[in-house]
């Protein structure tokens, strides 16, 4: 089923957005990849009105029988029954109760969630159970649900990640056209460590001759709105992302281009792709190296140690325990 919605609503005019609702028969994905940082995932949109120029999520889309271009931004498939699905998953008696993320593949917070509320859903059922979540996002939307957050963070239950590419808004809006401002982002950072919910900031991707610059001044402002953590990733151009991404360079910075595309081959081996496990998040080389260097450095003046606690899984095992007593 594909509903239109007018771009004066969802979206910044450029084109309409149609949404097909699909029917999957699971939602909670295993996570294979060794050096994500998460073992499960929820994805409860494919697609992202985003639009971000570098998402690694476009080459997903063909396999829908979309482009990675154009189509990733404008025909969002959005899954109604993923709660329905979760509660069913949490309902099995093997499972024990590893964190799960939203999202590891497109933003659970993209300006649709705003009317379906599958986001919002799928952290009551997570309440519901006790189960820890972990949610990764760089829409202010996640506002809307402070609610849910609070309670779930009252027994640690929650931690959220803002991912923060730039501080200057005027490149934000031509990397990612259609996210919340630099300014929300912040002030969005602020409010959930204001209102006791673990945050930390992801600097991420880092292009080489783009925003690299930014690194340490990411990080101190982070810290300054509460963050107690921070983590990043250097750009890679994988699959139909490096055409996509070379025609925006061509048009938005010309006059950056080949310095933009030698840097990033550079931390990869001579190219700007990479699938290298362990590699391909932070790159490899000198250039690479000194992006490390700076990150370190930011990290061990405003952060210090660098991390979020661990989420609680005991309350979801206890749960099912006693459900199990109660069964037999």
């Amino acid at each position: 089923m594909e509903d239109q919605i007018t771009p004066e609503e969802y979206g910044d005019g450029r084109y309409d957005t149609s949404f097909v609702t699909v029917h999957p028969k699971s939602i909670v994905n295993k996570v294979t990849s060794p050096d994500v940082g998460m073992e499960y995932s929820i994805n409860p949109y494919q697609g992202c009105e985003h639009g971000c120029v570098y998402c690694y999520a476009r080459n997903t889309h063909p396999y829908w029988g979309y482009s990675a271009g154009l189509d990733f931004e404008s025909k969002i498939m959005v899954k109604k029954n993923a709660p329905v699905l979760l509660r069913r998953f949490l309902q099995d008696q093997s499972w024990e109760g590893t964190p799960i993320v939203l999202s590891g593949n497109t933003d659970c917070y993209q300006p649709i969630e705003r009317k379906l509320g599958i986001t919002r859903a799928l952290l009551q059922t997570f309440r519901d159970f006790d189960h820890p979540v972990g949610i990764i996002t760089k829409n202010s939307l996640i506002q809307s649900d402070l609610d849910i957050l609070r309670s779930l963070a009252a027994e640690n239950l929650v931690k959220v990640i803002i991912s923060i590419t730039t501080l200057d808004d005027a490149l934000r809006r031509k990397l990612e056209p259609r996210t919340a401002s630099v300014k929300q982002r912040l002030q969005t950072l602020a409010l959930l460590a204001k209102e006791g919910i673990p945050v930390g900031v992801m600097v991420a991707p880092i292009i080489p001759g783009l925003n690299d610059h930014e690194i340490m001044e990411i990080i101190r402002v982070s810290s300054l709105m509460g963050a107690t953590k921070a983590g990043y990733t250097i750009v890679r151009l994988n699959g139909d992302v490096e055409k996509i991404f070379r025609d925006w360079m061509s048009k938005a910075y010309p006059d950056r281009y080949e310095k933009v595309m030698s840097r990033i081959a550079e931390c990869h081996g001579g190219l700007v792709r990479d699938s290298r496990f362990g590699k391909r998040m932070t790159g490899e080389g000198t250039y690479a190296q000194i992006i490390k260097d700076q990150f370190k450095l930011a990290v061990s003046k405003y952060f210090g140690q660098n991390e979020l606690s661990s989420l609680n899984s005991e309350l979801y095992k206890r749960r099912r325990q006693q459900q199990l007593m109660f069964d037999f």
